[in-house]
């Protein structure tokens, strides 16, 4: 998003897209998940990456279109670059340093992912890193339409 200019981060693309500012309102939503990470858990009693393979057959398959759930459907807009780079930045950094120093072994159970069931905190942040690359994807696609127009 660092190239676009704040009028092309909020410029839609092509019908029915999302802008790439709204791209990053919806990860800075995702991202979100400290109450998840903090809530209750249980000790795992499975591997811990059990799920991931999964996670990633399912975001990674470009050729599907997914519904985003309510609760971090974007805004419409439109936004400030520099705070929306700037939500991206701390909330990345402030789960990579949780990562650093907590135990990521145990199920979160404050919620589930649909047809997946609860993941313990290793898969959460995996299921972050995967569902960014799924809207990295998407964002090249909204930059090279943005760079057509």
């Amino acid at each position: 998003m660092s190239p676009l200019s704040e009028e092309a981060l909020n410029q839609v693309p092509f019908a029915g897209s999302w802008t790439a500012a709204q791209l990053g309102d919806h990860l800075a939503k995702a991202y979100d998940i400290m109450p998840i990470l903090t809530g209750e858990t249980k000790p795992a009693n499975r591997p811990i990456d059990e799920n991931i393979e999964g996670i990633k057959a399912l975001f990674l398959d470009f050729s599907i279109k997914m519904e985003s759930p309510k609760e971090i459907l974007p805004d419409d807009g439109p936004f400030e670059k520099a705070e929306l780079l700037g939500r991206l930045t701390t909330q990345t950094q402030l789960l990579i340093s949780y990562a650093q120093h907590n135990d990521l072994t145990p199920i979160c159970l404050a919620f589930e992912l649909p047809k997946t069931g609860p993941l313990t905190r290793y898969e959460w942040l995996s299921f972050l890193a995967i569902h960014t690359q799924r809207h990295i994807h998407q964002l090249k696609n909204i930059i090279q339409h943005l760079g057509n127009s």
